[in-house]
């Protein structure tokens, strides 16, 4: 693609690194090193994004109920949240009586490393990956799954009734809304002629698929947004953790950083399926371009690609904020109903939808 040569690509740091450290070290040395700091860099920015997140919510809910939010500790309140990390990993780990202590410890690590291989699988810029192959849309769409695991083990293995059927709620809503994220994602994929992440992205040079995709992108992108919204159970999909009938739902029982993983584990969540969007819908690290605008064009393509992908991730987050601000908590038949009634058999013809649009030629840049 080359008229989008002046996006700033970030392989040539990653490949003058590798080959800086290959100059005077042997392969498996440089190999380890590069793991470590991968890691690192994935433990800094998960935590960051998620202190940010939480701090975002914040402010966006005290915007919209025309309140300020935190503003007590540092200027504008922003170092709220970094109080509330001191003090959630200053509480007791407690372990109650008559619990399966071997799961009730597992629990919150497997939904912490069920985040950080999706997170891992996000570009954040171009040649800024950790994880690209040719199935990664399937690998993302695997990986995710085992989220679903340790809530369903955190809430049977408190032994609490709360607990139980909270995790027995956020099991069925998320492997339900799962298949509906499944399909849109499918749709997206049936486009792009790749399972590749950065494939999909590359397919949007000329446009983005949500502009570029007609009618079956766009409600691809609609049935995405709902699903992935009750897939993290956030309002108005936030039964599992219904305050006034469950406590807290299936994390009641948990305290200290054991509880803070599911915290985590939850904004997290928020900005992968939001950054997930960005990369199916909105073009990924792609600027926007307009054909035929050559110095806007230009211009764009001056700006970082990271800058791109989280500007258009936030925007995202924004939407789930508004949603769940907005609108009453629904019952739990209805949000089976909407899935299984609608969004699922909607996703599915739109699919076959986009199928025939694909294989006629009838979306832009064909």
């Amino acid at each position: 693609m080359e008229k989008y040569q002046d996006i700033i690509d970030f392989t040539s740091l990653t490949q003058w690194l590798d080959q800086w450290m290959n100059s005077f070290m042997p392969s498996w040395l440089t190999t380890t090193i590069e793991c470590v700091l991968v890691a690192v860099g994935l433990l800094v920015a998960y935590s960051l994004i998620a202190m940010f997140y939480i701090f975002y919510e914040r402010k966006v809910c005290g915007w919209i109920q025309c309140r300020l939010g935190p503003m007590r500790v540092g200027k504008w309140g922003l170092l709220q949240v970094f109080a509330d990390v001191i003090k959630i990993l200053q509480k007791e780990l407690i372990t109650l009586w008559n619990t399966d202590k071997f799961l009730f410890k597992l629990a919150p690590y497997l939904v912490l490393i069920a985040s950080m291989l999706t997170f891992a699988c996000l570009p954040w810029g171009k040649g800024l990956q950790v994880i690209d192959m040719n199935i990664g849309v399937f690998f993302i769409i695997a990986v995710s799954s085992i989220g679903v695991l340790g809530i369903l083990l955190a809430g049977w293995s408190s032994n609490s009734k709360y607990t139980l059927i909270g995790a027995m709620r956020s099991g069925a809503q998320m492997v339900s809304y799962e298949l509906s994220c499944g399909i849109s994602i499918l749709t997206i994929v049936c486009l792009a002629g790749t399972m590749s992440i950065t494939g999909i992205v590359e397919a949007q040079a000329d446009g983005w698929f949500l502009f570029k995709g007609h009618l079956p992108a766009i409600l691809a992108f609609i049935i995405y947004i709902i699903a992935a919204n009750a897939e993290n159970n956030r309002g108005p999909f936030d039964l599992p953790e219904a305050e006034h009938e469950l406590t807290a739902g299936y994390h009641t029982e948990y305290s200290g950083i054991h509880f803070g993983f599911f915290y985590l584990a939850e904004y997290l969540n928020l900005f992968i399926v939001s950054g997930i969007a960005t990369l199916l819908f909105l073009g990924g690290w792609m600027p926007l371009h307009v054909p035929g605008w050559d110095g806007f064009n230009q211009l764009m393509d001056y700006i970082p690609s990271v800058v791109w992908f989280l500007g258009k991730a936030f925007f995202i987050t924004f939407i789930f904020f508004w949603i769940r601000w907005s609108f009453p908590r629904v019952r739990i038949d209805q949000m089976l109903a909407l899935e299984w009634r609608y969004l699922m058999p909607i996703g599915l013809v739109n699919l076959v939808v986009m199928a025939i649009i694909v294989t006629q030629g009838w979306y832009f840049g064909s």
